[in-house]
């Protein structure tokens, strides 16, 4: 087969189906059918084809004046993860939250010609593209609208799978209001700062989740739009992001840098290769003073050595925080924290036991999530992690809930 720049555009979209199938992310015939048959180079014009048939990576269609991206064409290897968790039959009724065209293609060619698609998107430029990619490519039966998602999809009835293509830091009422008895949810919804696209199924005026995998999305536009709070550290070096939860005294952290750091090594391991999802799910859930530490690459100057410069786990107690760090070993890594502040070693210790209760009690474990109305009340919960919203109540649930005390967050949104 041929590969590079000279390569055909079947040839390139062969191979990459190839690989989303040898790497489990395509599972059933539906999907990889679905991805043989899109010209996605087709609905990415922007890119190369090269680009457009990498299978990790999203295209940029719009960005905003500060030049953020607002707009893409999602890696392949996530819109067959969110696909798969959708588990379409034929001849069903499909929404889609936040248009590009490729992945309403996908879904139509799913679906089947007894199936419907529907997809919204708020911005004009966005529905514009959309419309004029799905009709040059044949699918002129898939409808697009402009409107705010917030208040669910106009005119598309009742659906039996929502798929959200955008990050969601809330799941608005009428989502689950047009889903289907029986309907699934699919979205990318973000909690104490972590992503992960989760598959819900309806069961009545709730939400059980079936399944959640790491990702990675442009975020909700509108009334549904909930932009993290950040507090810069030591100038524009360091910054600690928070989805809520903000510090009572963020004053108190001035200097927190400039005490001698304390160091734990708490003999868990990972392998090369294995994934820790479920690791920072415990401790997002865990952990009162959870947020998440950014270090900026240009004015980095070694100070501190996260396990990850971009969103690190970390927890933050008054004057002082921890943050997750990571050395080698002979056959792997091991985890262990960093401690500043007048409280180091306490709040190092706390993260230090977090961390081995992950790894003694729930390496092997996924937590369920629930989504309640808002005005659930607690008594009506199940055991977990409560995050207040906007319009929900999110419980995170584990295995062996003694292990985690049922505790309550409020995260204030638009």
């Amino acid at each position: 087969m041929t590969h590079g720049a000279t390569a055909s555009p079947e040839a390139l979209r062969t191979a990459m189906v190839d690989q989303l199938v040898r790497a489990g992310t395509i599972r059933s015939k539906a999907v990889e059918a679905a991805f043989r048959t899109v010209p996605r180079h087709a609905f990415a014009p922007e890119a190369t084809l090269v680009q457009a048939y990498a299978a990790h990576d999203a295209v940029a269609t719009k960005k905003n004046e500060h030049g953020i991206d607002v707009s893409s064409v999602s890696a392949p290897d996530v819109q067959a993860l969110m696909l798969e968790q959708a588990e379409i039959q034929a001849g069903m009724r499909l929404g889609e939250v936040g248009s590009g065209g490729y992945n309403a293609a996908l879904m139509a060619e799913v679906a089947g010609p007894d199936g419907s698609v529907v997809t919204i998107d708020i911005d004009r430029d966005v529905t514009d593209r959309a419309r004029r990619l799905l009709d040059a490519n044949g699918y002129e039966g898939v409808r697009v609208v402009l409107a705010d998602a917030e208040h669910g999809l106009p005119d598309a009835g009742t659906l039996d799978r929502l798929i959200v293509t955008v990050g969601a830091w809330d799941i608005p009422p009428a989502w689950t209001d047009q889903l289907a008895e029986d309907g699934r949810l699919v979205v990318p919804l973000r909690t104490r700062g972590l992503t992960r696209s989760i598959s819900f199924d309806r069961d009545g005026d709730r939400l059980v989740s079936r399944s959640a995998e790491v990702c990675g999305f442009v975020t909700m536009q509108g009334e549904g739009e909930h932009i993290e709070r950040l507090l810069l550290i030591r100038g524009k070096e360091i910054g600690l992001r928070f989805d809520e939860g903000w510090p009572a005294d963020p004053d108190a952290l001035n200097g927190v840098f400039d005490t001698d750091r304390v160091e734990k090594w708490t003999g868990v391991t990972v392998a090369p290769g294995e994934p820790i999802k479920g690791m920072q799910m415990w401790l997002a859930s865990a952990l009162d003073g959870f947020c998440l530490m950014s270090v900026d690459t240009e004015m980095d100057t070694g100070l501190v050595a996260p396990q990850n410069k971009r969103a690190n786990i970390t927890l933050l107690d008054g004057d002082s925080l921890a943050y997750l760090a990571i050395r080698r070993t002979g056959d792997g890594a091991e985890f262990g924290v960093h401690g500043y502040g007048p409280n180091a070693a306490e709040v190092a210790d706390a993260l230090a036991e977090e961390l081995q209760t992950w790894d003694r009690d729930h390496r092997q474990d996924e937590p369920v999530i629930y989504v309640y109305p808002a005005g659930t009340p607690e008594a009506d919960l199940p055991p977990g992690r409560v995050i207040t919203k906007r319009h929900r109540r999110i419980v995170i649930s584990w295995p062996q809930e003694g292990q985690v005390s049922k505790s309550t967050i409020t995260e204030k949104g638009k």
